[in-house]
């Protein structure tokens, strides 16, 4: 029954239907728990066939899936729901029937119960939040999801924070590759144990479901897939079929989340083999079922793979054992054979693309293991499901949901297999992909979990050949783009290399691949296995061999490059990856000596492979000319591993070296790119453009080194030690191309080399062989040794930060090789080296960032210049380094001139190297030093001092490394050694230096000096090459010096190779038939090497006879010769040094220096110079001298320019301002001169050509930002954190307006209060002034001016063209003086009533605006301009639009606004007096004129000005209240009192009399005053009210009575006793008012805190209007004393008794009088409403100083919930999150999702919160970025790690903590208004953020 009732659903159910009625879910629920039930029986083999009915049913794959994929028109007619209907009515049925007819909610709570989580297995896709801990981790691959982060204890780790690229999983729980003591709290327990075994009900539907939902998830993904059409990329297609499948994937990814009991049943059903081949054989009768199954077998097919119909073809568990010989046979020969790679895939793709490019070359691969590469088979769901997820390019469901499997131990086996088994399979589809990128990431973040596992590589290795399979796949891959190299022999060349051009290189494809093949030669066993198994050495070498002699550069000789290739990029990164990487991986297990063996494979296949690369371009001894390639991957792995041998594993270095002959090859290619590095340097490439400079930086760059220049180095040292070393020296002078130039001749061709650049390419060889002969990298220097040498090399370049260091000092690119940074070692030895500096904070300065900087026993024990030399990228580090060194002489007393380099002891050689030294004592080197000294001396040209100091320092290392003893030196000196070669006798350094050499032959162009001065000149012309005697002159020829022994050698090591000098490659070097001809001439020389030292003593030091042997005074030098004296100093220094060291090795060379000095010497004869040379000197000299010039120009224009930054610039430090060029020292003059900076003339401003200040307007909402507590708000860093805005400044003020505006008349309101603490104007300026018509003509300039500004000139934005500071408009300045004139200033004694009369008169005069003049045409303008600073929204409060109140009201707040922020800015009160910066460079005044004529263009009617009111008792009160139909006018009790005075004094005519000022104030006070009164009495309750009222009510006939407060405060309360203020508080009010005890002292100090505010601003007034000083004083007597400064206090008051505020009242009228009058206006106000009268009466007047929000100390507690927040407005998770550091708000930066009207959420919030001004921190990048108006600038991060360094865009994810400096900093700028100043990189934001 129930099954026919099933049935019937099944099929009733219509497709349309898209929600099933809520009786059908009963019916699935009922058919559920029947099917349970059937199964449940012992015979269910009903209940199964039922099952299967039913699912065959719901899941039948014929649905309109296909249809949907093939077009969109399905889409369509399937109306709105289309083909979803089904798929949710199944997924509906699958859940029923899994839950057995329970709820699927209980279901998956039930099955989660049964979780053993041991294994976190959180998996995370790119842009995750991870951490990694090296200290916790095994594998370097290790991380952990933030919650197992913070759940574990990591304090004192070495962790950090990092964004996922490729995606991740959670590695906690997992002791594989963490250790136990990282886990976190959840994970730690291992609580398999005490986990209940789970009921076998609870699975049993779902071991019955899930097969037939994974296969019909397979149909669809079969269905769905169309091979891509050749021409369109299918991308479209895919992504569709994909959405369709969304909730499939999704309900299988739930499936995996419930944990470990549902995740076994999974693995069962994937991996079970049965199932399998039951479901998906296709020879069902089943049609669809077959359909199915051909699609599946077209989409292998097309894929380039059989479906083998023989099962024991391949497959992974029957692995062919052949395949790695196989592999080996074939390479041999495939290498040499081109043929046609015959793989399927790649003919259609590479026809594209290769048109156009160099002949692509393929390998025949017929003898390859094929099987690897093309066959695949199915066995299990999984493996088929893997096809599809490659197929589909990887895509992200599917890969989360086959990771969070993982935590399975059985599917984590079965699926490293199946994944390993794809892979040939998973590079075809990766080389077509056109998302390579994402798709790399994908198969990463797969791959990554599974072979960072060593046990689990180690078991794939064994059983599923992983290596094999690895290196063929990469193989294969870099075989498609193979082209034929050009080295040497472009014609015959047989050498394929890969080209850097293809898009496989360029866009680093591979490294999917290289990434699992490093990850997996991380573990030792699989390393052996590799090191072990010569077939795969051999495929490897050829792998590299690829690679070797890429990119090869060709040196344009005659007009540049059309065209810059960036290819070269590609070939760096992939020698590092694919080449280098793997290589330090495999070094990583040959630590000790029981791994010999392997070093011995690895060097003996390195080798063959050399072997074989020199025959195919046809190598024989000379590199072709003008070419290099910097990639010698297989020179390196050799010397690499020759390295590690001979450090480690006690290896004899001999056993691994090769002959002579293959010795000579080796070194000819490393030499060729030394010698072309110094050739890029010294400009010959530089038709090849930048890239070739590029090239050559990135060889020496940090990252990559340790894998180029050092190996080639150490290989050029190895060689050298074992060859000849007079070849050596020889072949580097030639390589060099030098050896024309080493001639003792004044003149000599070079036929290779231009004169311009013979210099430095001598200089570089010469630090080349300095270089070669003092690095100890590899030549016995312990790895705490090398890192010392690089850190010092480093940090003598420049100060660095950590984390520069740490990138700059180039660690082993394996991650397991011991030293990692941040290590111990790292940080023990940067602790011994540098002292730290911490951030130092200059304001106005740039943000500093903690710093490293040398110790001063480094500087003088541990500089070595070779090392600096070594690894600079830029030559002018290596200039800096020296200068610093310099510096540190200086500063230490220790040397004061400019010292040359210092000489450095080495390291001891390793015993194995020694030979290496024999370069010192060569004669050949000895000839070349001979040589250079002597030419230096006789001052040839193109020789430098660099050239010298590169002569004494390899003399120096010779005397230092010399071996002999004294005793056989002498013996040798008459032996048979003379006749070889009569230069020196032997080829002992020490020795030779005291031979004297007389004459010497030399070949010159006929029109050298020398042959006109000899008459000794043979006329014979030798031939160049010949060594013979004539007579005593010797004749030496580096070139034929280097053929004999190359000859020699050759003939040495086979006899029949004496065809092997070709003949083509001498000519070379003869004299092209140019010019002069050469003929020969004998020189006379007469000196040694001691005699040339001496004179170069005497030469350098400019005295005769200036060296004095020092043991002839001190013999104790003799024996200790370590001293101090000569460690520091230039050339002087040296030689001394030297001829010290030559003395002590030898009596004879003591005795020959003393000879030499006791001649006195002849001044050294000036040469003859012919006019020529003359020319040449004299153009050298007049340009040195024009240098020097030019250097000292500068230098005197460099410090102008600092003394003038400092006095002009310094925003913030007053005291060295210049002050405004206002002269006001007399007071007598009568008009102020102000100097124009534009055009410098100097005078007064005039009608007609008025001076302007230059000023900066900007709006501000900084005022608005004050509160009424001290704490500063903090950043909310949880949901339950708040911050609202109703108590700051502005909100309360926005209140009391609108409040005002609902029961009075509009014009009296806006009157009645100031606005502007939200977008005020800020007016700012820099104190110069200039004309205003100059000032037009510049802005001209400006805007014709096509460089890009930081600012915009349309908006009218300018710089000062005097200090540069950030302005936008000018300010007229009114004529007359600046300071009010004296006579205004003398107190005249007219009564107050008078004044009042007189002020009241001023005030009624309409102010006419003056003619037409300049001057008030730019009043109008700079008005306009103040007007448009701020938004409208921020001017407009009236109710009817466009009404003059709103200006009036704008004006007048204009001013309120500047004189609260200058307070603010002197700290809030005005204790601290003087003049303050804001004084100093105040443009009040003249901002006071420009608004007083402009507001007394609106003059007030007599009947409402305020004045009246104040001042005169009026009538009938009746008529004030206005009738019932229009509203009253605002009370004047309810006025604020600093508006007013900003009213009444605006209205005056200016310049204002200093007495109607003080009128104005004193009249005021008493308003003020009455207001503190009435507000105390509201503040307090009932009792107090009567007994005071009491009190005072005695007093009231006592003379002083106008000036008591009691007397005042109970007539107050009896006046407005009388109204209903006091009634309305019935009972349950008087609760709410806090009862404060009032004693006389708190009302007298909370009367004077009522009154300051409007003290303070009075007072700033007339400093400013009258130019008078603010006295300073203590905060408890500041009331007092500016009272007595406004002339309140009456002069005669005493001070004894203690000070009462009401003493300063001065009443016009009769006070019980004004008051009553001034108390009736609240009284009939309050009849109608007498709640908001109290409200309005008590006004808040204690206003903090406005603050940035708190920040919590460590930045990680803000970045975790700020950025998984979600947007209020879009509700998504922003991209870039950002939150506002005002007021906290959270907002998305540039994000689409909140734009409005154009307009991003930023740019917007910056418009809403500060008026234009935006400080925002980044939560992605903890930097913050400033928004003002329409540009924006990054401003720094306010926090920092434990080395004081930013860490933006959090790229190192260490831990970061707020520096209150910074933020202190940051708060003073935004408060100041100085961002524009002091920020200098500004740019606009097109309201994109």
């Amino acid at each position: 029954m129930a099954a026919a009732a099933a049935a019937a659903v099944g099929g009733a159910q219509p497709p349309q239907a898209e929600v099933p009625a809520p009786g059908l879910a009963l019916d699935k629920a009922a058919t559920a728990a029947h099917l349970k039930a059937a199964l449940s029986r012992p015979d269910n083999r009903a209940g199964a066939e039922e099952l299967q009915a039913l699912l065959e049913r719901v899941l039948s794959a014929e649905r309109p899936l296909a249809a949907a994929a093939d077009g969109e028109e399905a889409a369509a007619a399937g109306g709105g729901g289309g083909p979803g209907a089904a798929e949710e009515e199944a997924l509906e049925w699958c859940k029923c029937l899994l839950a057995g007819g329970g709820g699927y909610d209980e279901f998956c709570a039930a099955v989660r119960a049964y979780d053993p989580a041991a294994l976190c297995g959180l998996v995370w896709t790119a842009n995750f939040v991870a951490y990694r801990c090296r200290t916790c981790g095994i594998s370097p691959c290790m991380s952990l999801c933030a919650e197992c982060f913070h759940q574990g204890d990591h304090t004192g780790h070495d962790f950090n924070m990092f964004r996922s690229q490729a995606g991740g999983a959670c590695d906690c729980g997992d002791s594989n590759v963490m250790r136990e003591s990282g886990f976190c709290k959840r994970h730690q327990i291992k609580s398999s144990s005490n986990i209940p075994c789970v009921p076998k009900d609870l699975l049993m539907m779902s071991e019955f479901v899930l097969p037939r939902f994974i296969f019909c998830l397979i149909q669809y993904l079969r269905e769905g897939y169309n091979e891509p059409a050749a021409d369109v990329p299918s991308e479209k297609d895919l992504n569709k079929v994909l959405q369709l499948l969304e909730p499939q994937i999704s309900f299988l990814e739930d499936l995996t989340k419930m944990g470990g009991a549902m995740r076994s049943v999974l693995t069962q059903v994937l991996t079970n083999q049965q199932n399998y081949k039951d479901l998906t054989s296709g020879l069902g009768e089943n049609a669809c079922a077959r359909k199915s199954h051909e699609k599946y077998l077209i989409a292998l097919k097309s894929s380039g793979l059989t479906y083998p119909e023989d099962k024991l073809v391949y497959g992974i568990q029957e692995p062919s054992a052949g395949a790695s010989t196989l592999a080996v046979q074939g390479f041999a020969s495939a290498t040499g054979t081109l043929g046609q790679l015959d793989s399927s895939d790649e003919e259609d793709q590479d026809g594209s693309q290769g048109l156009g490019k160099r002949k692509r070359v393929k390998l025949s691969s017929n003898t390859k293991d094929q099987s690897i590469m093309d066959v695949l088979k199915h066995k299990s769901f999984l493996e088929e499901l893997l096809f599809w997820t490659i197929k589909y390019e990887f895509p992200q469901k599917m890969v989360t949901f086959l990771l969070n499997m993982l935590p399975d131990q059985e599917y984590k086996v079965a699926f490293t297999k199946t994944f390993v088994q794809h892979y040939a399979f998973i590079m075809k589809t990766l080389k077509k992909s056109h998302e390579s990128d994402t798709m790399s990431n994908r198969i990463v973040h797969i791959s990554v979990q599974l072979f960072s596992n060593e046990e689990l590589a180690r078991q794939v290795t064994e059983e599923c050949q992983l290596l094999d399979i690895m290196v063929t796949v990469l193989l294969y891959m870099m075989e498609s783009c193979l082209i034929k190299s050009e080295l040497q022999d472009e014609e015959n060349s047989l050498h394929v290399v890969v080209n850097c051009g293809e898009a496989l290189l360029k866009n680093n494809t591979y490294w999917p691949l290289v990434s699992d093949f490093i990850n997996i030669l991380s573990h030792q066993s699989v390393a052996k296995r590799f090191l072990e198994d010569h077939g795969l050495l051999v495929t490897w070498m050829n792998f590299v061999s690829f690679f070797q002699g890429m990119n090869l550069n060709k040196r344009e000789l005659n007009e540049h490059v059309e065209f810059e290739s960036q290819t070269y990029y590609a070939a760096f990164a992939a020698e590092l990856e694919a080449c280098a990487q793997p290589m330090w991986g495999l070094l990583s297990h040959c630590k000790v000596r029981e791994t010999q063996e392997y070093t011995r494979n690895v060097v003996r296949y390195c080798l063959e492979a050399l072997q074989d690369w020199f025959d195919a371009i046809n190598f024989v001894d000379e590199p072709a000319p003008n070419q290099v390639t910097f990639h010698l991957p297989l020179h390196r792995y050799y010397a690499m591993f020759l390295s590690k041998a001979v450090k480690c594993q006690e290896l004899d270095l001999d056993s691994v070296l090769p002959d002579q002959e293959m010795l000579m090859k080796l070194m000819i290619h490393p030499l060729q790119i030394q010698a072309s590095l110094a050739e890029i340097h010294s400009n010959m490439w530089v038709r090849n453009g930048l890239q070739i400079k590029g090239q050559a930086m990135t060889y020496v760059q940090s990252h990559f080194c340790n894998s180029m220049i050092d190996p080639d180095i150490y290989l050029l040292q190895v060689c050298a030690s074992r060859l000849d070393p007079d070849y050596f020296i020889s072949s580097v002078f030639e390589r060099f191309k030098v050896v024309d130039l080493l001639t003792m001749a004044s003149q000599h061709q070079n036929t290779v080399l231009d004169a311009e650049h013979e210099r430095s390419m001598l200089e570089g060889a010469l630090t080349f062989l300095v270089i070669l002969l003092s690095l100890r990298l590899h030549l016995g220097m312990s790895d705490d040794e090398i890192l010392r040498a690089e850190m010092v090399a480093q940090l003598c370049m420049n100060d660095r930060t950590h984390s520069s260091l740490l990138d700059l000092i180039p660690e082993n690119p394996n991650p397991k090789s011991g030293i990692i940074p941040g290590s111990y070692s790292f940080e023990s030895v940067l602790s011994a080296v540098a002292d730290f500096k911490a951030p130092v904070f200059e304001p106005g300065g740039s943000m500093q960032q903690g710093m490293y900087t040398p110790k001063a026993e480094v500087w003088d024990h541990e500089f070595d210049p070779v090392m600096v030399i070594l690894r600079t990228v830029y030559r002018r580090d290596v200039q800096s380094a020296m200068d610093r060194y310099t510096a540190f002489l200086k500063q230490s007393g220790k040397f004061p001139g400019n010292p040359w380099p210092p000489y450095k002891k080495r390291t001891p050689l390793h015993p194995s190297y020694k030979g290496l030294m024999r370069l010192l004592h060569c004669k050949t080197l000895h000839i070349v030093l001979f040589t250079l000294l002597y030419k230096i001396l006789m001052d040839h040209q193109n020789l430098s001092e660099h050239v010298l100091c590169m002569v004494l320092y390899l003399i120096e290392l010779g005397l230092e490394n010399s071996a002999e003893e004294e005793s056989d030196e002498e013996a040798s000196a008459c032996g048979p050694e003379r006749c070889h070669d009569s230069w020196f006798p032997g080829s002992n350094l020490v020795s030779n230096m005291r031979h004297f050499i007389n004459y010497v032959r030399v070949r010159v162009p006929e029109t050298a000096p020398e042959v006109k001065r000899d008459s000794l000149a043979s006329t014979s012309s030798d031939s160049l090459g010949s060594l013979q005697n004539s007579g005593t002159a010797q004749v030496f020829s580096l070139v034929a010096e280097r053929r004999k022994k190359f000859q020699e050698i050759i003939n040495r090591s086979n006899s029949e190779a004496n065809q092997v000098v070709r003949p083509k490659t001498s000519s070379k070097w003869s004299a092209p038939g140019s010019a002069p001809q050469l003929t020969t001439a004998i020189l006379e020389i007469k000196e040694s090497i001691l005699s040339l030292l001496i004179k170069l003593h005497h030469k350098l030091s400019g005295k005769q006879n200036s060296y004095y042997p020092p043991w002839l005074d001190d013999i104790e030098i003799l024996i200790q010769p370590e001293i101090p004296k000569y460690s520091h100093g230039d050339g002087i220094t040296a030689v001394e040094r030297i001829l010290l060291k030559a003395a002590l090795q030898s009596r004879m060379n003591k005795r020959i220096i003393e000879e030499i000095c006791r001649k006195v010497t002849p001044p050294v004869p000036p040469k003859k110079i012919t006019a020529a040379e003359k020319k040449t000197l004299d153009k050298e000299e007049r340009r040195q001298k024009a240098r020097e010039r030019q250097q000292k120009l500068l230098a005197e224009f460099a410090s102008r320019q600092k003394s003038f930054m400092e006095t002009a610039m310094d925003v913030d430090s007053p005291e060295s301002d210049i002050p405004m060029e206002i002269t006001t020292a007399e007071p007598q003059v009568s008009e102020a001169v102000y100097d124009c900076v534009i055009c410098g003339q100097s005078g007064p401003s005039s009608e007609d050509r008025p001076t302007g200040l230059v000023v900066l307007l900007q709006a501000s909402s900084v005022l608005g930002q004050c509160r009424d507590n001290i704490e500063p708000k903090k950043l909310p860093i949880s949901e339950e954190e708040q911050i609202y805005p109703w108590d700051t400044c502005a909100a309360v003020h926005d209140v009391r307006l609108s409040l005002l505006q609902r029961y009075f008349k509009d014009s009296s309101c806006l009157l009645a209060v100031s606005i502007g603490w939200e977008g005020g104007v800020y007016v700012q300026t820099c104190g110069h002034t200039l004309h205003i018509d100059c000032h037009k003509s510049y802005m001209e300039s400006l805007r014709n001016d096509q460089v890009l500004q930081g600012f915009s000139v349309d908006k009218g934005e300018f710089t000062c063209p005097l200090c540069r500071q950030f302005a936008n408009s000018v300010l007229p300045c009114y004529p007359g003086s600046n300071v009010e004139n004296n006579l205004w200033q003398r107190p005249s004694n007219k009564s107050i009533q008078d004044l009042i009369k007189e002020v009241e008169e001023l005030q009624g005069r309409p102010g006419a605006f003056p003619s037409e003049t300049n001057l008030s045409k730019e009043m109008e303008s700079v008005m306009k301009d103040i007007k448009n600073t701020t938004q409208k929204k921020y001017r407009d409060y009236s109710k009817t639009p466009g009404s003059p109140d709103n200006d009036f009201l704008f004006m007048y707040s204009v001013a309120r606004t500047n004189l609260e922020l200058e307070l603010i800015h002197r700290g809030g009160n005005l204790c601290s007096g003087g003049a303050s910066t804001a004084g100093k460079r105040s443009c009040l005044n003249q901002l006071f004129h420009v608004l007083a004529l402009h507001m007394r263009l609106y003059s007030i009617d007599s009947e409402y000005n305020p004045w009246r009111k104040l001042t005169q008792l009026l009538e009938e009160m009746s008529s004030q209240l206005g009738s019932e139909e229009q509203q009253p006018e605002v009370p004047i009790l309810y006025h604020d009192v600093t508006s007013l005075l900003l009213i009444q004094i605006l209205m005056m005519p200016q310049p204002l009399h200093k007495d109607h000022f003080t009128c104005i104030v004193k009249v005021l006070f008493t308003l003020l005053y009455t207001q503190g009164l009435v507000a105390l009495s509201v503040k307090c309750n009932e009792e107090d009210r009567s007994a005071w009222k009491h009190t005072g009510a005695l007093k009231k006939n006592t003379c002083d009575a106008e000036k008591s407060y009691d007397v005042l405060l109970s007539f107050v309360i009896s006046e407005l006793s009388k109204g209903k203020l006091y009634h309305e508080e019935g009972t349950q009010e008087c609760a709410t008012i806090i009862p404060v005890a009032w004693s006389p002292e708190s009302m007298e100090k909370y009367l004077q805190d009522f009154c300051l505010p409007f003290l303070r601003i009075a007072s700033l007034l007339q400093h400013h209007l009258f130019g008078e000083d603010l006295p300073s004083c203590q905060e408890e007597e500041e009331f007092s004393v500016l009272s007595s400064c406004l002339g309140l206090l009456p002069t005669f008051y005493q001070t004894e008794h203690p000070f009462i505020s009401a003493s300063c009242l001065d009443w016009p009228v009769p006070a019980f009088d004004i008051i009553s009058q001034w108390c009736f206006e609240i009284n009939s106000f309050t009849e109608r409403q007498a709640e908001q009268g109290k409200a309005l009466l008590i006004q808040e007047s204690k206003w903090k100083l406005p603050h940035l929000l708190q920040l919590p100390e460590n930045y990680n507690t803000i970045f975790q919930y700020y950025h998984r927040k979600t947007c209020s407005v879009c509700t998504k998770v922003p991209k870039d999150p950002a939150v506002c550091l005002v007021c906290g708000t959270f907002v998305c930066l540039k994000g689409l999702c909140c734009k409005q009207q154009s307009y991003c959420e930023c740019v917007l919030h910056s418009q809403n919160c500060g008026a234009g001004t935006g400080i925002f921190l980044l939560i992605n990048a903890s930097v913050i970025i400033i928004i003002r108006g329409h540009r924006f600038c990054l401003w720094g991060s306010v926090y920092l790690d434990a080395h004081g360094e930013e860490d933006r865009d959090l790229r190192r994810g260490k831990p970061l903590y707020i520096c209150k400096e910074r933020y202190k900093v940051l708060e003073q700028q935004w408060i100041s208004h100085t961002f524009d100043h002091i920020n200098k990189r500004w740019g606009p934001h097109y309201n994109g953020l």
